[in-house]
């Protein structure tokens, strides 16, 4: 069952189009995240949800009610749904307690202990109750935000960027204490964000944006293993794509033959590998073993980004370079020639 469908949204500021014909299923207690870069629409569309904007065509509707159409628009206040925004817009001159109870219909020992509950839900300590909003960290921030939007018993949770702010332990960390929290109260959940990374862990279904438009929806490591197209293919990650020939299941390319998912198709294609399919050195098997030279080393730690060249077959047509993902620990150095196979079968995107 979905909880939310937005159904050929379009909005236009004067000549600049935001949102060009959206169509999109959010499954109700679903994590859904949209993602694309600045300018993509994603947060025009976030805004809409919330009632903030309003399209100049399509329909939006929640748990079978109809929040906007072509006749009429709930306003955000009767929604029933809570939103995050990027720096928690948390009121100033209240205090912990009272930007999470704000709103609240509750009066007395009732609201004190409801925000109590909702201070343990969110991990705030107690004793944080009578705290300025000055006086927390950013991720304690964040909380506190949530704990307010969920005080309203939203249908359904807007996040808009919310950890963008924080550093990048603190990021990961909160990322997933706001998606346990939010699986564990049965929240469908929209995230707004640009970052891949980020939206890759916390969706259970992702939505790529570009120029207005939804390119593709659908679960993350779909999306990430199949890509519609080469751009959305190096926004979701690091990604290898070259010319290929393909015929009865197999890419014949720089690498030699590779496996792919080419469903049939026969011909001139571009196909993509991620860099971790790519291995260096181990057993050569088949034709899948081609040589190549690390020119680069770029370490971080337990991984290792390395920048191969394959071997040329003449000095007038120098080898393609290629990224391969490394284990930080066994990684060659700069100059070692190396042997690279493939693991699984390489994506090809239609032909042009």
């Amino acid at each position: 069952m979905n909880a939310l469908e937005l159904i050929s949204l379009s909005k236009s500021f004067g000549a600049q189009t935001a949102l060009d014909d959206i169509c999109l299923s959010v499954p109700t207690g679903s994590r859904t995240v949209i993602v694309g870069p600045s300018g993509s629409g994603k947060t025009t569309l976030l805004r809409m949800i919330a009632g903030f904007e309003f399209p100049d065509a399509g329909s939006l509707t929640l748990n079978g009610q109809v929040l906007v159409d072509s006749t009429h628009a709930v306003p955000a206040y009767q929604r029933q749904i809570g939103y995050v925004p990027q720096d928690g817009a948390l009121f100033p001159h209240m205090t912990v307690a009272a930007n999470i109870g704000f709103g609240l219909a509750l009066t007395g020992s009732a609201k004190t202990e409801r925000i109590a509950q909702l201070m343990d839900s969110v991990a705030l300590d107690a004793n944080m109750a009578q705290r300025w909003p000055h006086e927390l960290s950013g991720g304690q921030q964040q909380r506190v935000s949530l704990a307010r939007a969920l005080a309203q018993q939203p249908r359904l949770m807007l996040l808009d960027e919310p950890f963008s702010a924080l550093d990048t332990g603190l990021r990961s960390a909160m990322r997933k204490m706001v998606a346990r929290l939010l699986e564990d109260a049965g929240v469908t959940t929209i995230l707004v964000t640009h970052d891949q990374g980020e939206a890759l862990s916390f969706a259970d279904q992702l939505a790529v944006m570009r120029g207005g438009r939804l390119v593709q929806s659908g679960h993350p490591m779909d999306l990430y293993r199949y890509p519609s197209d080469e751009q959305t293919a190096h926004f979701l990650g690091e990604a290898v794509v070259m010319p290929a020939r393909i015929e009865s299941g197999w890419a014949h390319c720089d690498l030699g033959p590779v496996p792919v998912n080419s469903n049939g198709f026969i011909g001139a294609a571009q196909i993509m590998l991620r860099p971790e399919q790519l291995q260096v050195g181990g057993a050569v098997t088949g034709a899948l073993g081609c040589h190549a030279v690390v020119t680069e080393r770029d370490f971080a730690g337990n991984t290792c980004t390395l920048t191969v060249e394959l071997r040329s077959e003449t000095p007038q047509n120098p080898g393609r370079s290629l990224l391969v993902r490394s284990s930080g620990m066994h990684a060659p150095p700069a100059g070692s020639a190396v042997q690279l196979s493939v693991l699984g079968a390489a994506h090809v995107f239609a032909a042009p």
